[in-house]
């Protein structure tokens, strides 16, 4: 599993392509040759890309799915909806597509964020303002989520 690390500003061009940061480059360097898969967030107005290895390993999971429940199904269709395949150009940018560049109203401002094992990508506008409203509840979401761990429970 590859764990990302780093925040990275950028601009996107007319035709939604971005300058890959040279950080992610080193982190990435030995998949980048093997491509991204770029999809619509679940839970935020952004995107996420997926290193191909990351993706299959995800695929994974969902085909252990028993698709002949309709919410399965159902997740199934809204997870992989827009879904595309990119790579980096020689000039180290990817392109994104404007499906989803409308998805997550990239303008010009491009925030790529490393969460966990994924990037998102955000426009800029809406990525501070997403970390704005989080931060007002973030240390009792902090102790819910990861207050609980086993170690805890043994103290």
């Amino acid at each position: 599993m590859i764990n990302l690390i780093g925040t990275h500003e950028c601009k996107a061009d007319a035709k939604g392509r971005l300058m890959f940061s040279s950080a992610f480059k080193k982190q990435l360097s030995d998949v980048l040759q093997d491509g991204f898969v770029v999809k619509r967030a679940v839970f935020q107005p952004c995107l996420e890309l997926y290193p191909l290895k990351e993706w299959n390993l995800m695929m994974d999971k969902i085909n252990t799915l028993n698709r002949f429940k309709k919410k399965n199904n159902d997740f199934i269709r809204r997870f992989t909806a827009g879904v595309k395949l990119v790579e980096l150009d020689a000039t180290g940018r990817i392109l994104i597509p404007k499906d989803l560049v409308e998805f997550a109203s990239i303008k010009k401002q491009v925030v790529m964020s490393s969460s966990v094992n994924i990037i998102e990508i955000w426009d800029k506008v809406k990525y501070e303002k997403a970390i704005d409203d989080a931060a007002d509840d973030f240390a009792s979401l902090a102790e819910e989520v990861m207050g609980n761990t086993a170690e805890d429970e043994l103290s």
